[in-house]
């Protein structure tokens, strides 16, 4: 698709063409699955990754509620002592050489003692945005019956409440409430030109003392930088190397908009699977309204009519625009006034929501925009997903039909891309994709119910889904 041709809405998919896409997101998923948990794609990812988890479980509810549980409770069986869930549990059966860094590389049952690693599952030492708690609730709403025989919200709940203490205590590294992300591979969006930079003051390590096996599954002009990855190096050595304590001082040491949205639309979340087994949810009920609270007060910027990333050793907003400022769509409690900004600005000329096949992950003006390379501006699945869910659940649900139906009709042309040119709908990055099927298979279930009910992000209890609730933060 050319560039500012706008995305058609009719024809709308057949049934039949609705299952041939079904059917080609589930063959991903069952291809991928390696017997208690989904790896994101055969040769570049070949261990289980934590986010990836979460967004794989939300479409693998679909075709197996239990096999959806049961990768949650795989990822969650790694969580350390102090109560994160590591961004990578590693598959001992794969060899060493086969990504990097590798379990060698993050010595987690030894660097990782004083913070609780677990000895007998090799990880990674840090962390992804917090999606599980959500993930786990609409799993267990996939199939109630099935979740409470075999006690899985039981099982997950102190593990996912032990997750958000961890990151709204040891992470509260600004001290006013969030959580802070101390690398890159944190937020997920590993190269986004909102960390140039505080990356800028990382010196990085020599490019021979590592290799990228990262580069023999994609193409260089797709991936990060060698200057790029040796930073990211640095940056986890010096962390492994602390013992992977949050004690500062840490060189790179950000709050995020995305990893707080989705920690926030989690703690909602966390208040109803507390509520399912017989606890109180006030107390994630009022943590959350705290959250919104704070990510307002702290990452919200009205002049740029979005959320920005607040760079904690300067203590300044980072003026790069990208996708993560549109992720708090998600939350619920938001004022209306920020809601409708954060709509507009989706519409207008940084991320063209209606015009191009999918929202960008970075300001398509922005002077670091490039439509190929990884999280600089390439569209990603999961972004998009979190963005259509926001647009439902505030009462927008042209703009998320819209977005929904440019999504399947990507994911299908793209033979389920990691992710794709914004312009074109072109496929980067590597194809079968797991959670790009698995949202895909998500999105096509929706489209069979009512529009109210397809909202899946959890409100507040006692609030209507769909409505549009003001909050005095």
């Amino acid at each position: 698709m050319l560039l500012g041709t706008a995305v058609p809405t009719t024809p709308v998919p057949t049934d039949a063409a609705d299952l041939t896409l079904r059917r080609g997101a589930a063959r991903v998923l069952l291809d991928n699955w390696r017997g208690d948990s989904t790896v994101p794609s055969h040769g570049l990812y070949p261990h289980q990754w934590s986010w990836d988890s979460a967004f794989i479980a939300i479409g693998l509810r679909h075709l197996s509620a239990r096999r959806a549980q049961r990768e949650l409770e795989t990822l969650t069986a790694a969580q350390w002592g102090d109560g994160r869930i590591p961004h990578i549990v590693f598959n001992p059966a794969v060899p060493l050489d086969a990504y990097f860094p590798s379990p060698d590389f993050w010595r987690s049952s030894r660097a990782g003692a004083q913070a609780g690693a677990p000895a007998a599952i090799e990880t990674s030492g840090i962390v992804q945005p917090p999606v599980h708690a959500l993930a786990a609730w609409l799993t267990h709403t996939a199939d109630p019956a099935t979740s409470r025989a075999r006690g899985f919200l039981e099982r997950l709940r102190p593990r996912l409440a032990a997750w958000h203490d961890y990151l709204t205590g040891p992470r509260d590294l600004g001290g006013a409430g969030l959580a802070a992300v101390l690398h890159p591979w944190e937020p997920g969006m590993d190269n986004s030109p909102a960390w140039d930079g505080p990356l800028a003051r990382v010196e990085p390590v020599p490019t021979g003392t590592y290799r990228r096996a990262d580069l023999d599954h994609g193409h260089s002009a797709e991936r990060p930088t060698d200057l790029d990855y040796g930073r990211y190096v640095r940056l986890a050595t010096d962390y492994r190397d602390a013992g992977y304590q949050d004690t500062g001082p840490h060189a790179f040491a950000v709050e995020d908009p995305c990893f707080n949205a989705l920690l926030i639309a989690s703690e909602h979340a966390l208040a109803h699977i507390t509520e399912a087994t017989g606890g109180d949810p006030a107390p994630h009920e009022e943590r959350a309204a705290r959250l919104t609270g704070t990510l307002v007060s702290r990452l919200w910027s009205a002049e740029d009519g979005l959320f920005l990333c607040r760079d904690l050793v300067s203590d300044r907003l980072i003026a790069e625009r990208s996708a993560a400022g549109l992720v708090p769509l998600v939350v619920p409690g938001l004022p209306a006034h920020i809601t409708d900004a954060l709509v507009d600005t989706a519409r207008g000329d940084s991320f063209r929501l209606g015009d191009l096949p999918l929202v960008p992950s970075y300001d398509l003006r922005g002077p670091s925009f490039d439509p190929s390379r990884y999280w600089r501006g390439p569209a990603w699945f999961n972004i998009n997903w979190l963005v259509e869910r926001g647009l439902r659940g505030h009462g927008r649900p042209a703009d998320a039909d819209r977005l929904r139906t440019a999504m399947l009709r990507a994911a299908g042309a793209s033979g389920f891309a990691e992710y794709v040119d914004p312009r074109t709908g072109e496929a980067r990055g590597t194809r079968s994709f797991g959670w790009t099927a698995a949202l895909t298979l998500d999105l096509l279930a929706a489209r069979r119910t009512d529009p109210q009910d397809a909202a899946p992000l959890p409100a507040p209890r006692g609030a209507a889904p769909g409505t549009r609730e003001r909050n005095p933060a």
